[in-house]
């Protein structure tokens, strides 16, 4: 029994060692796992980071982007336009500023014109002025040799404004004679008109 027993004891031993050595071998393995899948796992979840992070990236590259095709067209059309009607209007503007200078050119000889037609309107009332003159000096000098007499009887059929005109002209003797000629009331009312008109002459 004791022999038999024996070889027990060593098969016993030795299974327990086999057992160790595959606790030992298995741990080292976990550990040796647990080693390498560390970094890999880190790497996988960083590469997920990334990738999450990526959509957001885009995003804001979007938002701060320049502006697409379509917005670029649209704000060209709208400077053409904004040009467009500003070329209109230097149009407007260059055309008022002809017209403008066309009416002041003929405002100018309208001018001219008018002050050429008064030189004329002046020289001609002038002629027409010395000839007056002229002429009225030429009558009252008619006047003065006609004998008194005589032209007392014209004078009293004058207006005695246009008499006491031409006697105003009159040398102081011959128109003395004229007076003297005269009817009371005729002579009266010539001498009032003197006396008011301060010997104007008469214009008709």
């Amino acid at each position: 029994m004791s022999k038999a027993a024996k070889p027990k004891k060593g098969y016993k031993a030795k299974r327990g060692t086999l057992m160790l050595l595959a606790i030992f071998l298995m741990g080292s393995a976990v550990v040796r796992i647990a080693l390498e899948a560390g970094p890999a796992i880190a790497r996988e979840v960083a590469a997920m980071k990334t990738e999450t992070a990526a959509p957001s990236n885009s995003a804001d590259a979007g938002q701060g982007a320049a502006p697409s095709s379509a917005e670029m067209q649209a704000m060209l059309l709208a400077f053409k336009k904004r040009e467009s009607m500003l070329d209109e209007r230097e149009a407007e503007i260059e055309d008022r500023m002809k017209a403008l200078q066309i009416a002041d050119q003929a405002i100018e000889k309208k001018l001219a014109d008018l002050q050429q037609a008064e030189q004329k309107l002046l020289g001609t009332l002038a002629l027409a002025d010395g000839a007056a003159e002229a002429d009225v000096t030429r009558l009252t000098s008619v006047y003065e040799q006609m004998k008194p007499k005589d032209a007392a009887a014209l004078f009293e059929t004058m207006d005695p404004s246009f008499a006491a005109g031409f006697l105003a002209r009159m040398r102081p003797e011959a128109a003395a004679g004229v007076m003297a000629g005269l009817s009371p009331e005729a002579a009266y009312t010539i001498s009032v008109v003197l006396a008011g008109r301060n010997g104007e002459v008469p214009k008709e």
